[in-house]
């Protein structure tokens, strides 16, 4: 899929066939995470694939907006290293650049996806840092839930040039 076209058509998908993602479309999503800019380069993220069906309907008991992980095949969790990047404001930046690139991949590869964020609710904070037993120097950032689309939806039309400023407000 050209990229262009990749950008302006990915939407968020919250319905998936029960059709299993395989690993070589996994990690292709998450080598797409990786190659994300970050702040003075410090590649501070670390990826928890979740695949265990007890896990993934875990977690929409902590997380109101994750009841799509009910049905979906599994889910990435995108997390910060705070060893690596010690400004957390830039950590979450990266973080966030990592998931964008992640959902972008996962559509051209004609997969579904949702971005779920986590930081900054307490309560999805603890409750991802319990089930998925992080350490002290991991941030869970934010949490994709990836399978194949049992729903398809049109390109969204966002562009609005009142939002466009130049050389001053």
């Amino acid at each position: 899929m050209e990229a262009y076209t990749t950008i302006m058509s990915r939407r968020s998908i919250r319905k998936y066939t029960n059709q299993k993602v395989d690993e070589k479309s996994v990690m292709k999503i998450i080598e797409a995470g990786m190659v994300a800019p970050s702040a003075h380069d410090h590649r501070p993220w670390h990826f928890v694939i979740i695949s265990s069906r007890e896990k993934l309907l875990a977690i929409p008991r902590f997380h109101a907006y994750a009841e799509m992980l009910k049905q979906a095949p599994l889910a990435v969790v995108i997390c910060g290293d705070k060893r690596l990047e010690k400004s957390l404001d830039y950590l979450l930046l990266d973080c966030a650049a990592a998931t964008e690139n992640m959902l972008l991949a996962a559509h051209a590869l004609g997969l579904g996806a949702v971005w779920l964020a986590v930081h900054p609710r307490q309560e999805r904070l603890r409750g991802i840092i319990d089930l998925l037993q992080l350490p002290d120097s991991i941030v869970p950032v934010s949490m994709i839930a990836l399978g194949y689309p049992a729903e398809q939806k049109d390109p969204a039309v966002r562009f609005d040039p009142a939002r466009i400023h130049y050389d001053q407000w």
